[in-house]
């Protein structure tokens, strides 16, 4: 359903009241091969996606798929071949490789930071930093890519952050009552994460109960330090500032997790074009 709504949102979007080019020079019979190219190295993600818009502007088109999500790409690999009427293809062609590029561009940048932590015990995850309508194929992207997905919005996961904690406290509460009251109110599924900006408040969410601490913008020798004073009594996770420059450096802590919103909000598309022939009848 997610899927569905996204494609037909984009088509929409593109396509408007119609494509007055193609309408007006490509005969409505004529048909076209159209072959997806990978034009630089990188991992893809979103065929499926790209294909469902194909197959919605024209149902009867036939798509062969040469490689798969998750295919570690070299420029010139042939992603994927669509046949089918030209007017549709050329109709489709920019929001499909809109997705393709999107999406690959996230599981590329994901698969780096993945990458520069290898063979450390830390998970790389992402954030609710992404386009709104896109957010479900972007964290598939980062899966794809070898990341894992934070919490998907703020329905599944909990997470008392630094304007949670302020206005608590303008209303007279301690944090220790806040987690608590949480604990009493969410399934025992779910766990309790609580953000620390320094030391200090990192031992105020311990001692306060949280499962799960997140370290907001320290550097490598607070985490260090974090780690030593939590001692595996809650999950730890470093967020902000981090860059494919300082990552391993702070999986070398021995923090939990590393939440990295540049996979998702600032990941460059990966460059992927669609060439077209004409099919003679």
């Amino acid at each position: 359903m997610l899927l569905e709504s996204a494609v037909r949102d984009a088509l929409l979007e593109d396509l408007g009241s119609g494509d007055v080019t193609t309408s007006s020079v490509i005969p409505s019979s004529q048909k076209a091969r159209g072959v997806a190219l990978a034009k630089r190295a990188g991992v893809l993600a979103g065929v499926e996606v790209s294909a469902k818009v194909f197959r919605t502007t024209d149902p009867s088109c036939k798509i062969a798929i040469q490689k798969g999500d998750g295919s570690r790409l070299v420029e010139g690999d042939s992603i994927m071949e669509v046949v089918g009427l030209a007017a549709p293809m050329l109709m489709a062609e920019r929001v499909a490789l809109n997705f393709l590029q999107r999406m690959s561009g996230i599981a590329t940048e994901t698969a780096k930071y993945v990458e520069a932590t290898k063979g450390l015990k830390v998970k790389i995850v992402d954030t609710r930093k992404t386009t709104p309508g896109l957010r479900a194929l972007e964290k598939y992207a980062v899966l794809v890519g070898g990341g894992f997905n934070h919490r998907f919005g703020l329905y599944d996961g909990v997470l008392v952050k630094d304007n949670h904690i302020a206005l608590l406290r303008g209303l007279g509460l301690a944090l220790n009552e806040a987690v608590r009251a949480l604990k009493a109110k969410v399934p025992h599924t779910m766990r309790v994460e609580v953000e620390a900006g320094d030391l200090a408040k990192v031992r105020e969410a311990l001692e306060a109960g949280a499962d799960a601490i997140l370290l907001d913008n320290m550097d490598a020798d607070e985490i260090k330090a974090a780690v030593k004073m939590v001692g595996g009594l809650a999950i730890l996770e470093a967020s902000g500032g981090i860059t494919l420059e300082n990552v391993r450096r702070i999986a070398e802590t021995g923090v939990d997790v590393i939440s990295v919103g540049a996979i998702t909000h600032s990941a460059p598309s990966l460059d992927i074009s669609l060439e077209i022939e004409p099919v003679l009848m």
